[in-house]
């Protein structure tokens, strides 16, 4: 896996609007983005992988989604389950589309990506 860096970080206007319009008062991880924007990026993490092979998922939504499960108290499946269906954790990872995680019970690295 190699880190290739992200186009696109600004959120969609769609996702701001419907992120906003279903939670008028914020949640957790819409604060995140907002006050946390920039903490951490791909280049950060970029010593840590080859420079060729295949992408990888974004180490940085990976940190991202880590600090909210620990935040929210989520399980890994109920992680997983958030970044696919929650709206506020689309906005918090700049995505339309979640990405292909899925938990791993018995694994220590608990995250796989899924075969699309």
């Amino acid at each position: 896996m190699c880190v290739r860096s992200r186009t696109g970080c600004v959120v969609p206007e769609l996702t701001v609007r419907v992120a906003r319009a279903c939670n008028p008062h914020g949640t957790t991880a819409m604060a995140i983005r907002d006050h946390l924007n920039g903490l951490w990026s791909d280049e950060d993490f970029e010593e840590w992988y080859p420079r060729d092979g295949r992408p990888g998922l974004s180490p940085a939504q990976l940190a991202t989604v880590s600090v909210l499960q620990f935040l929210l108290e989520l399980s890994d499946r109920q992680a997983a389950e958030a970044v696919r269906c929650r709206i506020d954790f689309k906005y918090a990872l700049v995505r339309h589309e979640a990405p292909s995680l899925r938990a791993r019970v018995r694994d220590p690295c608990r995250w796989s990506v899924a075969a699309d």
